[in-house]
């Protein structure tokens, strides 16, 4: 059972930057690729970003495009989530997941075989 461990949250300003981590209890170089989504109260998971560990493609949502950077460190069995010029509204808890095998959604939650717990990250305006 992969464990995720995620770090790096907090209370910004609007406008100001944060960066997730997203750490592995194992290796993770077989595994399939990594997301990160965000849960508001109320509201279903949305997709954020995502990462494949062998060739390193990434997606991201629409909204932060340009804004956000994914990337992932192999050896540290890490992803991180680099969050610029945050909104107000993408307050949320952001949550990593991991996907074993390919041919699946990667957009979807569904898709996803392990789960962190989630680390809150708050925007005031």
């Amino acid at each position: 059972q992969v464990q995720l461990v995620e770090s790096g949250g907090g209370l910004v300003q609007a406008g100001a930057s944060l960066r997730l981590s997203c750490a592995a209890s194992e290796r993770t170089v077989n595994m399939f690729g990594m997301c990160w989504f965000l849960q508001s109260l109320g509201k279903e998971r949305g997709f954020v970003a995502y990462i494949s560990y062998n060739n390193g493609v990434t997606f991201y949502a629409d909204s932060v495009k340009g804004r956000f950077t994914i990337s992932r460190d192999n050896a540290k069995n890490t992803v991180y989530l680099q969050m610029n010029s945050l909104k107000a509204e993408e307050a949320a808890i952001y949550c990593c997941a991991l996907v074993k095998r390919g041919g699946v959604g990667v957009y979807s939650a569904r898709s996803y075989d392990y789960w962190g717990q989630g680390t809150r990250v708050a925007v005031s305006s």
